[in-house]
C-alpha cells in the first residue's frame, strides 16, 4: 500500500476588511507634555480557510486637546495609513499570508509594518496559548488643577502586589513634581519608580531634579534630556539610571550602548514590524539593556496584542500598559469596561470578501 502525501495546502486571505474607530476618553491622556480626549485608529480584518483575526493599527498621531499638532511621537498620519492599506488590500486578496511580511518589511510607515506582522503572526497562532499578563506598572499623573490628595487616594489604593510604578515628570514645576514623588514614597516606601520626562529637561534641569529624589528608589527615568547627546553628561553627575523612548522612533535609530543606558522603552506601534523588534531586544540584550514594552495608548484591542507580545519576547518584565483606565469603551476586546464596540458599530472603509 503506498502512502501518498500532500502538501498542506498554504493559507490565502479570502476575506479582508478595514474599519476606522473614534473612542472619547473619560480623562485626558498625556502624550508627552500634551493632552488627548479621544483616541481614533484603524482596524484590519483578515480571514483565512482556518480563522479569523483582527488588529488594531493606531499611529500615535492627530492633534491634543488644544487643537496642536501631536508632536515627538508617530511620524505619519492616520490618513496615510488608511490610504496605503485601502490601496494594498485588493492586491492582497487570495494571496498567500506570508505576503503580509513582504509588505510589513517594505513599509516605510511603522504602524502599517507592525500590523501587517502582526496580523501574519495571529492568522499563524503564534499568538495563542499566551495569555493576557495580570502584571502591570500604573501609571501615576496629576491632571490639571487636581490636588495632590487625589493622587494620594490613588497611590494608597494600589494593590500590596505592585511593586513599580511609573511617574511623569518635566510637565509641571519642580517643587510640585518633587512633592508628588516624595508623597508617593511616603506611602508607599518600597515602591520603585520609573519616571518619564518625555524630553522634558534641559541637562542641567535634569540634574537639578535627579539630586533632589531618592536614586536608590528610582528604576530609571526615561529620556531625561532635551538633547539625547546629554544623557551621557546626566549620568556621570548623578548616576541615575536613564531610559530611550521617543529616541527610538527616528528611522535613523542604532542601538549604542552608553554609560547609564538602562533600559528600551519600545512602543511596537512606533517602532515597526515584529521581525524590527525583535531583533531590537536581542540587540539590547547584548548589552545587558533591559527592554520593556509598552502601549502607544491603544485601544483594548491594541492592548490585548502587546499584553501578549510581552509574554512573547519579554517574559521576565512588566509592560507599560496601563493607559485603559481613560477610555470610555473597549473595542472589540473586553478589558472589563461597561460597553465593547462590536466591529458592525466601526465605520466601514473597505470590505472584500
Amino acid at each position: 500500500m503506498t502512502a501518498t502525501l500532500q502538501q498542506a495546502k498554504p493559507l490565502t486571505l479570502a476575506r479582508l476588511g478595514l474599519y476606522q474607530f473614534a473612542i472619547d476618553l473619560d480623562k485626558p491622556l498625556p502624550v508627552g507634555k500634551q493632552r488627548i480626549e479621544q483616541r481614533r485608529g484603524l482596524v484590519l480584518v483578515a480571514q483565512t480557510q482556518e480563522r479569523q483575526e483582527w488588529v488594531e493599527i493606531s499611529p500615535l498621531c492627530g492633534v491634543d486637546n488644544q487643537g496642536e499638532t501631536i508632536s515627538g511621537f508617530s511620524q505619519e498620519t492616520l490618513e496615510g495609513v488608511s490610504q496605503q492599506l485601502l490601496n494594498l488590500l485588493p492586491e492582497l486578496q487570495q494571496q498567500p499570508i506570508d505576503c503580509l511580511l513582504t509588505l510589513a518589511e517594505q513599509s516605510k510607515l511603522p504602524s502599517l509594518a507592525y500590523g501587517l506582522s502582526l496580523m501574519h503572526a495571529k492568522l499563524m497562532g503564534k499568538l495563542d496559548g499566551h495569555t493576557l499578563t495580570a502584571r502591570t506598572v500604573p501609571l501615576i499623573y496629576r491632571q490639571a488643577d487636581e490636588s495632590l490628595s487625589l493622587v494620594a487616594n490613588r497611590v494608597s489604593a494600589l494593590p500590596e502586589t505592585i511593586l513599580s510604578v511609573k511617574v511623569k515628570v518635566a510637565q509641571d514645576s519642580l517643587k510640585d513634581e518633587l512633592q508628588l514623588i516624595h508623597h508617593i514614597l511616603a506611602i508607599r516606601p518600597k515602591l520603585k519608580l520609573r519616571l518619564d520626562a518625555n524630553r522634558g529637561f534641559s541637562l542641567e534641569q535634569a540634574i537639578e531634579f535627579a539630586a533632589c529624589v531618592p536614586l536608590d528608589s528610582i528604576e530609571y527615568i526615561e529620556e531625561p534630556c532635551q538633547n539625547p547627546q546629554d544623557n551621557r553628561a546626566f549620568y556621570q553627575a548623578i548616576k541615575m539610571p536613564w531610559a530611550l523612548d521617543e529616541s527610538l522612533n527616528s528611522p535613523d535609530y542604532q542601538f549604542s550602548m552608553q554609560s547609564g543606558l538602562s533600559a528600551l522603552i519600545i512602543k511596537p506601534t512606533l517602532l515597526g514590524s515584529l521581525e524590527k523588534l525583535q531583533q531590537l531586544i536581542d540587540t539590547a540584550a547584548e548589552h545587558g539593556v533591559r527592554t520593556v514594552l509598552s502601549s502607544s495608548l491603544e485601544a483594548s484591542l491594541g492592548i490585548e496584542a502587546i499584553s501578549r507580545l510581552a509574554q512573547i519576547f519579554t517574559p521576565d518584565e512588566t509592560p507599560g500598559i496601563d493607559t485603559l483606565g481613560a477610555f470610555s469603551q473597549d473595542l472589540l476586546v473586553s478589558s472589563g469596561k461597561e460597553y465593547c464596540l462590536k466591529l458592525e458599530e466601526l465605520t466601514p472603509l473597505l470590505e472584500l470578501s
